[in-house]
This record gives C-alpha cells, structure tokens and sequence, in this order.
C-alpha cells in the first residue's frame, strides 16, 4: 500500500540521515542505503512501483529547481570556461576507456560505444545535495559542476542519437540536434520574459500561495518541455529555478518549494534510487560489476578534474569538480534503459550496469566530503 510505503521511506530516510550526519558523512549518503534495505534486494518492505517512480521524478525535479533558485549567477558566468572543459573532458575520457572496456570484455564496436556513451553520462542531483549541506553549491567549484551537467547532458543525448541513428534505429540527428536548439532558445526567451510576468499575475490572485502555485507550474512545464526535446527534465527544471531567481519572489519560492521538496518528494526520490537495485542478475558477473564500477568511477573523476585543471583551477578544487561529476544517476539508468530495449544492452550486463551506476551514486556524497574537507584543511594550512 503506497501510504504505508510513504510513511516507512520518510521515517527510514529520516533516521538514515541523521545516523549518516552523525558518522560524518552527507545525509543523502544513508538515504541511498536505507533504500537498498527497505527494497527487494534486503527486506522487501518497498517496491519499485510506477507511483513511486513518478513521486521520484517529482522529487528530483524539485531538487534541481531548488538548485536553480540558489545559483549566483555571477559565479555561474564566471565559471562558463571551467564547465566546458569539465563537461567535455568528463565526456571523452570516460567514452575512450568505457569503449576500450566494451571490446575487451567482447562487445561489437556498437556495442562497446554504446556502453562509452553511458558511462559519459552524468546525474549531478546527488552532488547537488552533498553540496548543499556542506554550504558549497554557490562556490566555485559548485557552480562549475552545475553547468558541466547541462553541456554533459546535450552531448551525451546527441552522441547517443548520433549512434542509434548508425545502428539503423528510427532515430534523425539533424531533428535531436535542431529539438534541443530550439528548446533552449525557448526556454531562455521564457525564462526572461514570461516567468515574471506568470509570477507577477499570480500574486495578487485572492487564493493562499499563488506565487509558490505558479512557481511550481514554471518549473513543471519547463521540466516537461526538457523532456520532450530530449533534454533531462532536470535541466528544465534547473533553468526554471534560474529563471524565478531572478526575480523579486526568489526567497519566497525558495523557502516554501524547500519545504514542499524535502518533507516528502526528495527523501523518496533519494531512497527510491536503492529501492531500484536488484542484485540478482548482477552477482553472477561480480568481478565484471567490480571493474566497471572502479572504471566509472576514475574515468569521470580524472576526465572531469582534468578539464577543471586546464580552466585554471587548482588540484584540490578541480578533484572537488571531478568527485561532483561522478554519479551517473537517472541519467545513466535512462541510458541503460534504452539499451536493453535495443538490444546494445544483454539482460546480465543491464544488471551489472544498473549496479555499477548505484555505486557511482553511493561514493560520490563521501567523496565530495573528503576532498573538500582535504580542500579547506590545504587553505587553512596555507
């Protein structure tokens, strides 16, 4: 029964958190376990059913609005040179190695390209929360990772439509190319002209919370229309919270969308990610599991501080960017979805995948939390 389910994720998630803080690591860290334990893979007590997923995409899209509204954009513009080369060379490292690992394990060239593409991807929603608790989503380092994540994002999803439309699937790259063209263009004229005016309407309106009400729908509709380019609705609901920031209702959204996000939708979308997780398939392959999830782990780590590290930034800060490109998230799991059903993906490495990109989720909170700690215990020393 969903209530039920509702009631044993927030309290779980809750007291995981807690613990998780208590042993010095992010809270998001003990909501992703809890979530193994409450799934089918330890107890059983919550499945990963349609409505739960949807209460997820929700929770995420929240997260990412929340991230938009906290954004300095002046940090964010700054950093534009950082994130291209992060977004970038987190891409090509990782697809160079993932495809390497694709033919030696047997794969077509296909194939192995397609398994390089997926474990380019990259889901920053996690980073976004180990950020914010440690007070570093408007740093340098956190805006860097930010923007990285919308080029990562737009260069994976053409590079994949490039690849389904070689393999003979029913898919145009001109048409992704040009979708995503005018999605942002859209989505930019929008966010300066229409957001204020929808806000401002709102307000007056003689009902309780009309702003937060319009706020909502602002980033809803952006997120849907992301998704319908084939953009991740994340990144449309990131330029909504951009776009809201802007204007003079940003602390009043903000307050209340926090409270809204995170009573109920991002601990269950957090919790939801180990829900997912079905060893089963995966333990057969275990040293095939082992290797694919260190090999996701440095690709992305060294590609992405590599690229920081050419922008200028120090050793310390551009690990820092590359611990934050890390997880793979929905992003990958959409990805690996999408594979299996056009048979680039065999059912036993869809499972090991599904698992390796658990892991990237899991070790990205604790080492955002080491490097930063390293990071700040370096400039004291200095």
């Amino acid at each position: 029964m969903l209530i039920v389910q509702l009631a044993a994720i927030l309290f779980a998630a809750k007291i995981a958190g807690d613990i998780s803080v208590r042993l010095g690591q992010p809270a998001v860290l003990g909501k992703l376990l809890i979530g193994i334990v409450l799934g089918p893979s330890v107890l059983g007590i919550v499945q990963d059913t349609d409505i739960l997923k949807e209460i997820s995409q929700i929770g995420v899209i929240l997260l990412m609005f929340i991230a938009g509204l906290e954004t300095d954009i002046d940090q964010f513009k700054r950093t534009g040179k950082a994130a291209t080369y992060v977004g970038v060379l987190g891409i090509v490292v990782p697809l160079a190695l993932g495809y390497a690992a694709g033919v030696a394990i047997g794969l077509s060239m296909e194939k192995a390209v397609f398994l390089g593409l997926l474990l380019s991807a990259t889901s920053v929603s996690i980073s976004v929360q180990a950020l914010k608790e440690m007070d570093q989503l408007k740093s340098k380092e956190g805006s860097a990772i930010l923007g990285a994540a919308v080029i990562d994002d737009i260069l994976v999803i053409i590079a994949l439509a490039f690849l389904m439309s070689l393999t003979g699937s029913d898919v145009h790259l001109g048409a992704v190319i040009l979708k995503k063209i005018i999605f942002f263009a859209v989505a930019i004229l929008l966010a300066w002209k229409a957001v204020p005016v929808v806000l401002r309407l709102f307000a007056p309106l003689r009902v309780s919370e009309s702003v937060i009400s319009a706020a909502l729908i602002i980033c809803f509709v952006f997120a849907y229309f992301a998704e319908a380019a084939g953009v991740a609705a994340i990144i449309g609901a990131y330029i909504a919270g951009l776009a809201v920031s802007f204007t003079s209702y940003k602390q009043e959204v903000f307050e209340k969308i926090e409270t809204i996000g995170y009573s109920i939708f991002v601990p269950v979308f957090f919790t939801s990610i180990g829900v997912a997780v079905e060893f089963s398939g995966a333990l057969k392959h275990i040293w095939l599991m082992i290797g694919m999830s260190g090999l996701a782990v440095l690709t992305k780590l060294v590609g992405a501080a590599l690229g920081a590290k050419l922008a200028g930034f120090s050793w310390n800060s551009s690990f820092a960017v590359g611990a934050g490109m890390v997880s793979r998230g929905e992003v990958a799991l959409i990805i690996a979805g999408i594979g299996l059903e056009t048979k680039l993906l065999t059912p036993d490495l869809f499972a090991v995948l599904v698992v390796v990109v658990l892991v990237t989720t899991i070790v990205t909170p604790p080492l955002l939390k080491a490097i930063f700690k390293g990071k700040q215990a370096t400039e004291q020393a200095a």
